[in-house]
């Protein structure tokens, strides 16, 4: 497939509807030398934590190259631009802000800005300070307020020039992956810190919404969620409520205090010193309403009944066909999710803030044919216009990724983005998806 199409009178076909595409500081940034030290910085560090034994230091080396990654932007003709900004490089030891880090990001704003790009800003991706991880990271629970202080100081500096702000990327792999199976930075291992970081990380967010609502009252505020939905293995009753409780650990313990201000139900099969360290106030704190809910959309999985005694429940393999990162290509999911959401929840307007998929990319005669993601845009795309269709506000998209960059535990080995990276070189080299994405943002009416 060498184009995405959309029926003629598709509601995605609007102006009105922002397309965008998306990346993160740590992933492309580089520039190691002028920030501080992040709890990624420190992951990579150990042995076999990252698949090809690489590390952030250069990445994309976007610092120094962001106005040829810009010009990309504007020939791509985006509405809008989602990135990320780093923590460790506009806020010092001891809590202020970094002129020099700051003014990076002020001057990119300002580009967007004058050409009619609107500035989605991501205030944590990823990159928590190691002095603040030396003092227990997202276990601390001064790490809150830790973030508070810092939404506060760049939310003033860089202001209503945003046209929005999400408070965090992702709790779940901050949490899960990070500080529950010790898959992501900085390591650790254990239910009990998986949840005290989920529950911190949502305190984050419940203090940062404050801030934002202080500070740049005009600027769209809220925060970005990844679902993978959750499907039975068999229709079983055992394997059916396996499910519920694989989507509340999942999915829901994110959303229902976000959107509720309450734990799921699951929250009473954990034992009591697994629980989170929920104090007086907190959930109402993290319950704020929302401007927009970002939705992160790759894949969906299946479970079945526990096969362990400590176990929640089993989840299965990724069934084929899969993409280069081994994740099922099921654009089906995407409908599904944004449906039982919106029957679920009173929702704001949603953006897809991530979409994509990672590709055996292969450069022949300095081109890459990437048909593979091409179709995979093609068939998700659909889906969220069958999605509003029947009724969900859906606002804009994002494709993941702008550049090909460090995948995080994956290092270099997986790419996602529109743009081919030759690490070596820095050659950026736009892929046929980029072409196929360029011509569908043109074709509307």
């Amino acid at each position: 497939m060498n184009s995405i199409s959309l029926p003629s009178d598709s509601p995605l076909l609007k102006k009105s509807f922002l397309y965008g595409t998306a990346t993160s500081s740590f992933q492309i940034e580089g520039d190691v030398d002028n920030r501080l030290e992040s709890i990624w910085d420190t992951f990579c560090e150990r042995p076999s934590a990252i698949a090809d034994s690489s590390n952030g230091d250069v990445a994309c080396d976007h610092i120094n190259r962001w106005k040829e990654d810009f010009e990309i932007l504007l020939d791509l003709n985006v509405d809008a631009y989602r990135f990320s900004i780093s923590w460790p490089r506009v806020m010092t030891k001891e809590g202020e802000l970094n002129p020099k880090g700051i003014a990076f990001y002020q001057t990119l704003i300002n580009a967007l800005n004058d050409k009619g790009i609107k500035p989605f800003v991501t205030l944590y991706h990823w990159d928590l300070p190691q002095h603040l991880e030396d003092k227990g990271g997202w276990l601390n629970r001064q790490t809150a307020f830790e973030f508070e202080n810092y939404a506060d100081k760049v939310s003033k500096a860089l202001g209503e020039d945003v046209y929005s702000y999400a408070t965090f990327n992702e709790p779940f792999c901050s949490a899960y992956l990070g500080y529950e199976i010790g898959v992501h930075a900085p390591g650790r291992t254990g239910r009990k810190y998986g949840r005290a970081a989920a529950h911190h990380i949502l305190l984050a967010h419940g203090l940062g919404m404050k801030m934002l609502r202080r500070n740049v009252p005009r600027s769209k505020a809220g925060i970005v969620l990844n679902f993978t939905p959750c499907y039975p293995a068999t229709d079983k009753e055992e394997d059916i409520h396996a499910t519920r409780i694989a989507d509340e650990y999942i999915n829901q313990w994110y959303m229902q205090p976000v959107m509720e201000g309450q734990y799921p139900e699951v929250i009473k099969d954990l034992s009591e010193e697994d629980r989170p360290p929920v104090e007086a106030g907190d959930m109402d704190t993290i319950c704020q309403p929302l401007d927009f809910l970002g939705v992160n959309f790759y894949t969906r999985l299946r479970y079945s009944a526990a096969t362990e005694q400590d176990a929640l429940y089993y989840e299965h393999p990724h069934q084929g066909p899969v993409t280069d990162i081994g994740w099922e290509i099921y654009p089906r999911a995407l409908f599904d999710l944004l449906t039982t959401l919106n029957n679920r929840y009173t929702l704001p307007p949603l953006f897809i803030t991530e979409n994509g998929a990672a590709m055996a990319d292969e450069m022949l005669n300095g081109e890459v044919n990437d048909v593979d993601r091409v179709a995979y845009y093609d068939a998700h795309l659909k889906m969220i216009h069958k999605a509003v269709s029947n009724g969900v506000e859906v606002s804009g998209y994002f494709a993941w990724s702008l550049l090909d960059n460090f995948e995080w535990a994956e290092g270099y080995e997986k790419r996602f983005g529109l743009v081919y990276v030759d690490f070596e070189t820095q050659k950026r080299t736009p892929k046929l998806s980029a072409a196929a994405y360029k011509a569908l943002l043109k074709s509307r009416k």
